[in-house]
């Protein structure tokens, strides 16, 4: 990516007013001027600004070209203030925000270009409209240009707190167009576009905030940033001092999102590398086995998923077991622990994925035995739907005759009643599998 110094772009146009530039009107005059002249300069060069107040600055004429370059400063209400160039032969008027013109030139000189209006003052003010375009968090405390580009410009922007950013919008600048910001943690100090103004540590200091926000009991040993995504989340990983880790998403809010273990985190980046997260994902797999164990589960886990959980101080876990083929869902609280197999899960919104439903087929054709039905070798299952209070499981025969519907109490594995698929037909649709449905 080239890139060419917008402030060297600028002193090039400070010392385009020497020689044959006509000197400048007095202030009033300036400003009259430029409020007369100004609008149709913005109009051509396509910039959305609602002029609140402008003065002309100087005229040059290229002595090569015979081209007139007049040079003006205009405040924008929408907040922001710029330089813009307009020229006599037609072309597109050239536009520097105040923030780029007011960067001395390589040799410590001012540029020539600064802008002197009230509403001007302050530079930031010209970033905080592509800030607030891009719906980033952040309270701007430093800001410089980087360069522009033939389609791109690109700014440093610091905010209170350590986090800082590389903004990238139109080339010039225009808040009307598309604003990106990315971490400056994506760019490697020293490269072509990088952040002089925040250092690592002031950006990664983040990760004690997200690790405070997440409750986790971390002392954190050490932190890396890990990667963004195009939602505008940003993951770090930290490692703590008794060995564990977690993986922290940052929102694109600036919040934290979600707080992820070690062992569970492989799917991130390729997964923690400050942290052992096979040692962690043995160490929380035992853990598992205990709390499955307790609740009446027997099983030695040997593999496990993360769910979604829905209340808050419950972690939702799938289960796959060594000792048994049939797995489950866990809902492990601080206090008492649900187990689903995979077919009551169905009922309670969840899915089983690491195990099949086939090692419940025997079970279930016990329930049938005992409702007279044991002819009936159960070969296949649907969960139907459920109301507040039962779930409905489809039951097909081994010998492709009509199969049944069972009818569960929800949190139960008996069942309390049985349907014929006669009987059901009102339920959800009714039965589904092929052979429940009537012959033709």
């Amino acid at each position: 990516m080239k890139l060419f110094g917008i402030a060297l772009a600028a002193a090039m146009a400070a010392a385009a007013l020497g020689g044959a530039a006509q000197a400048a009107p007095k202030e009033d005059k300036t400003k009259a001027q430029g409020m007369a002249e100004a609008p149709a300069v913005l109009q051509s060069a396509g910039l959305a600004c609602t002029l609140a107040d402008a003065r002309f600055i100087a005229k040059n004429t290229d002595k090569a070209t015979k081209i007139d370059s007049s040079f003006y400063e205009v405040n924008c209400s929408e907040g922001g203030g710029y330089i813009v160039v307009g020229k006599s032969d037609g072309s597109t008027p050239g536009v520097f925000t105040c923030l780029e013109t007011g960067q001395p030139r390589p040799d410590g000189k001012p540029t020539g270009l600064e802008c002197k209006l009230p509403g001007n003052a302050d530079a930031l003010a010209g970033i905080k409209p592509f800030v607030a375009k891009a719906g980033v968090p952040c309270e701007i405390e430093k800001a410089r240009s980087i360069g522009a580009g033939a389609k791109a410009a690109y700014f440093e922007v610091a905010c209170k707190g350590g986090a800082g950013y590389i903004m990238s919008t139109s080339s010039p600048p225009n808040p009307a167009q598309d604003v990106a910001m990315q971490s400056c943690l994506l760019y490697e100090p020293g490269g072509n576009v990088s952040c002089t103004l925040t250092d690592r540590a002031a950006q990664l200091a983040v990760i004690d905030q997200l690790s405070a926000a997440s409750g986790k009991n971390c002392a954190i040993k050490d932190k890396r940033y890990v990667l963004s995504t195009k939602d505008g989340s940003n993951y770090f990983e930290a490692s703590c001092e008794d060995g564990k880790g977690y993986m922290f998403q940052q929102g694109a809010d600036g919040k934290l999102a979600r707080a992820i273990d070690c062992a569970q985190a492989e799917f991130v980046g390729g997964g923690c590398t400050l942290t052992d997260a096979r040692a962690a994902q043995t160490e929380q797999a035992g853990l598992y086995t205990r709390l499955a164990k307790k609740a009446g589960f027997e099983c030695d886990v040997a593999k496990y998923g993360m769910l979604p959980a829905r209340v808050s101080g419950v972690e939702v876990v799938e289960l796959q077991c060594s000792n048994r083929p049939d797995g489950a869902i866990a809902e492990f609280g601080a206090t008492s622990s649900k187990i689903y197999d995979c077919v009551q899960a169905d009922f309670a919104g969840y899915r089983c994925s690491f195990t099949k439903k086939d090692p419940l087929y025997p079970k279930l054709t016990q329930h049938l035995v005992k409702f007279g039905k044991g002819s009936c070798q159960v070969s296949d299952v649907r969960a139907i739907g459920s109301t507040d209070t039962d779930g409905y499981l489809e039951a097909a025969c081994s010998d492709g005759l009509p199969g049944w519907v069972l009818v569960f109490p929800k949190g139960s594995d008996q069942p309390k009643e049985l349907l014929s698929c006669v009987q059901a037909k009102g339920v959800g649709g009714g039965c589904k599998l092929p052979t429940n449905q009537p012959k033709k």
